[in-house]
């Protein structure tokens, strides 16, 4: 590989993704026209304040067909939350009259200007990131570094970048995804000088990997990758980035290198497959998969998704420890939610091994064989070597009994999973009846049956 052969993939990724003039133009009239209408709409309210638009859109590194346009009003420091609040709103639907509330640390209203979706969020006007009262203030500190230090190579490099992370599947700070905000798409930039950069030394890190742009040098972090904040030295900025898809950058950085495409850039998922889909891997695998279908619990992705994974890793956990050998596992979720295992092994025998200490280890040899002496409802005690061992009645002899019985709840469960399970009840489906997600989670299906880095 030369690095024109690199060059003239990212030229012709380059032609696909930079927003030309026209798109440039409308973006900024659009905002303009927005900013316009807040301070209307300030001048209507007893409190000074100003706009501030932010993101991707007012440095320059957004992607044609992005069509986003994110305006922070900043309110001074001494306004109380509530009248923050409130006059965020008040601002949100002057501007925004279509528009909708949602919902971060504080409300703000959504919608939609001349095909551009708005965020209009009040913030605070603090001095420093550092200073912060709500997490949106620093927003605008971030804004305010990225202006100053990306210059138009480093922009369309970011570009580059942000669309080979989509392209690989590792791009987005939600709790879901645990990928690459684009914020922090933009410091490693930065910190390499340019894509290719940045691709050759991810290729070599040994995690954790820590950069400190600013050295700030104030805090130590267990992420696998650590960038602190350059406006805040007490945040990393990396910290959601998860460590698979840490690796999966990496292994992505390498295959790019060494055969460059524009493939990578757009890479399509695998296809969904259809109930006979799923039931001809299930034949080819020999495995007995198991999923536990419920009512998704009435939360937004970012609490939903560490809660499905806390659930999984327990529901996997109580399987492995009852030797029912869960071969992978997995969650998804859309109305429905569902727990999703494979197992090596789904029925066991009756009896089950227990080896107890070593003979020579007196008190706690004593006290096993003492508590299997008597009684008939086991095996043993008998040696094995120089252990004790018992064979004794197995509480679940097969996979489906386990997750069906109330035992399900002795294991690490999220918080609403649980009490949704407990209340509302669930479905268990093994083997071929798995097939009947596929209406559902065909898409799914087609990843955890065609896996990829």
């Amino acid at each position: 590989m030369t690095n024109s052969d690199l060059d003239a993939v990212v030229a012709a990724v380059r032609e696909r993704i930079d927003p030309d003039e026209e798109e440039r133009r409308a973006l900024a009239d659009a905002a303009a026209e927005l900013e316009s209408r807040v301070y209307d709409a300030l001048d209507d309210l007893p409190v000074d304040a100003d706009v501030l638009q932010v993101g991707s859109t007012a440095r320059g590194t957004w992607l044609s067909g992005d069509r986003d346009i994110d305006l922070f009003v900043r309110f001074p420091e001494e306004l109380p939350r509530d009248e923050l609040e409130s006059y965020g709103l008040d601002i949100g639907h002057a501007v925004l009259p279509n528009g909708h509330e949602e919902y971060a640390e504080h409300p703000y209203v959504k919608g939609d200007y001349d095909g551009f979706d708005v965020d209009l969020v009040p913030c605070y006007d603090v001095p420093t990131a550092p200073e912060i009262r709500s997490a949106v203030d620093r927003t605008p500190f971030h804004n305010e570094y990225l202006v100053e230090h990306l210059d138009d190579d480093l922009a369309a490099d970011v570009r580059v970048f942000k669309r080979f992370l989509k392209g690989i599947g590792a791009y987005g700070s939600d709790l879901r995804t645990e990928g690459f905000s684009g914020y922090l798409a933009e410091l490693l930039i930065l910190e390499y000088g340019g894509f290719e950069p940045l691709l050759r030394a991810a290729t070599d890190w040994h995690p954790p990997v820590e950069f400190d742009p600013e050295d700030h040098g104030t805090r130590s972090f267990s992420d696998p990758l650590v960038v602190i904040d350059p406006t805040d030295p007490e945040r990393n900025v990396a910290a959601v980035c998860s460590a698979e898809n840490v690796a999966r950058l990496q292994h992505y950085a390498r295959d790019l290198l060494s055969n460059p495409r524009e493939a990578l850039f757009f890479n399509s998922a695998p296809p969904a497959l259809d109930a006979d889909g799923v039931r001809k891997h299930i034949d080819r695998r020999g495995t007995t998969p198991l999923a536990i279908v419920f009512d998704a619990p009435d939360l937004v992705d970012d609490q939903l998704y560490p809660q499905l994974r806390k659930s999984i890793s327990g529901v996997a956990d109580g399987l492995d420890r009852r030797e029912f050998d869960v071969f992978r596992a997995t969650t998804f979720a859309a109305d429905e939610a569902v727990l999703f295992v494979e197992l090596a092994v789904s029925e066991r025998p009756a009896v089950e091994r227990h080896v107890g200490p070593p003979v020579h280890v007196r008190q706690h040899a004593e006290g096993f064989y003492g508590a299997y002496a008597e009684g008939n409802d086991h095996y043993g005690p008998f040696l094995d070597g120089d252990r004790y061992v018992v064979e004794r009645d197995r509480e679940f002899t097969s996979a489906t009994d386990f997750v069906t019985s109330d035992a399900l709840f002795d294991v690490a469960l999220g918080k609403h999973v649980e009490s949704t399970l407990r209340e509302d009840g669930y479905e268990v489906f093994v083997g071929d009846e798995v097939a009947t997600l596929a209406e559902t989670f065909g898409a799914e299906l087609g990843w955890f049956y065609d896996p990829r880095p």
